[in-house]
């Protein structure tokens, strides 16, 4: 199995910053396959994709609505993914998920499936 666990969420006027970060673990979990990538959720909304990073590190891709603003790194020695997030909106209100998985699957066509692994969400509030 894999374990995923998100921290750094929490509370910040529009036009501050935050980062977010998720540590893996597990047995399954395998840095050299596996990317890694944030969705998130707002309320009566649907889950979507923020950013997402391959094996290396070396490509990543962001949802429209954050690139610019967000960023993703992962740290393979430490087996950690982290979101800066910059120049936060009201609008980025969401849960902040974590996920590790198939790259194609996740970070390309955004699709997850149950075969992914998900953290338990860590709430970011923007206030206006």
């Amino acid at each position: 199995q894999v374990q995923l666990v998100e921290s750094g969420g929490g509370l910040v006027q529009a036009g501050g910053s935050l980062r977010l970060s998720c540590a893996a673990s597990g047995r399954t979990f395998n840095k050299y396959t596996m990317a890694m990538a944030w969705f998130r959720q707002a309320p009566g909304k649907e889950r979507e994709f923020v950013a997402g990073v391959n094996w290396s590190g070396g490509t990543s891709y962001y949802s429209d609505s954050v690139q610019g603003r967000f960023t993703i790194s992962r740290d393979n020695a430490e087996n950690t993914v982290d979101l800066q997030m910059n120049s936060l909106k009201p609008e980025d209100t969401a849960v902040y998920y974590c996920a590790a998985g198939n790259y194609m699957r996740l970070v390309v066509n955004r699709t997850p499936s149950n075969d992914d692994y998900w953290g338990q969400g860590t709430q970011v509030t923007v206030s206006p």
